[in-house]
């Protein structure tokens, strides 16, 4: 890549401007999220994740993006409190961005780039699940290398390197992601 991933601006939840240079230094954890999505209690485990690891040295960086079913409509705010009320989110959260098609956030571009397919943790019931409900809306999965659904995630290491990909149905807790995370931490 020729620009850092630390120096694609972005802005929080809240408006303000930041970038994942933030958290030079850091394990970060880049994930789509939704409020409206099968996968949305994931929420949960990012949040147990981050408890568990921010102390080392890790953060999670929480995306929302609508591009999935208009599965995250709601505005900023709507999504700040339906994050804390509901699942007692405390990692951080970025603006609404588009994380697929013309339109894609180039931190999304990025990350793309680096690591164009991801550690499928939970074999193809997820994906032929998701084949099946978006052929009855008359379309199909986004091919390799786009991101497939809300709540894939991006493991970026202490140095600002994108080192894994896990698909949307991979547990925050699943052993690979936690072992994954383990080794950059310790490195």
């Amino acid at each position: 890549m020729s620009t850092s991933i630390y120096d694609i601006p972005l802005n929080t939840l809240a408006g303000e401007p930041a970038s994942l240079g933030d958290f030079k230094g850091k394990v970060v954890l880049v994930v789509n999220v939704a409020s409206k999505c099968g996968l949305t209690p994931q929420y949960e485990g990012l949040e147990k994740l981050y408890k568990d690891y921010k102390d080392k040295g890790f953060v999670i960086a929480g995306f929302p993006s609508n591009d999935f079913a208009g599965q995250e409509p709601g505005t900023a705010d709507e999504i700040a409190t339906f994050c804390t009320m509901n699942y007692g989110v405390d990692f951080p959260m970025f603006e609404k961005i588009p994380v697929v098609g013309p339109e894609k956030h180039p931190l999304y571009a990025a990350l793309i780039e680096a690591q164009p397919k991801a550690v499928n943790t939970g074999g193809t019931v997820f994906v032929e699940r998701l084949t099946e409900y978006l052929e009855k809306q008359g379309t199909s999965p986004n091919a390799a290398p786009e991101v497939l659904w809300n709540f894939e995630k991006f493991l970026i290491s202490k140095d600002g390197e994108v080192v894994e990909r896990f698909a949307p149905d991979t547990d925050p807790l699943n052993p690979t992601l936690t072992t994954a995370i383990e080794a950059e931490l310790a490195a």
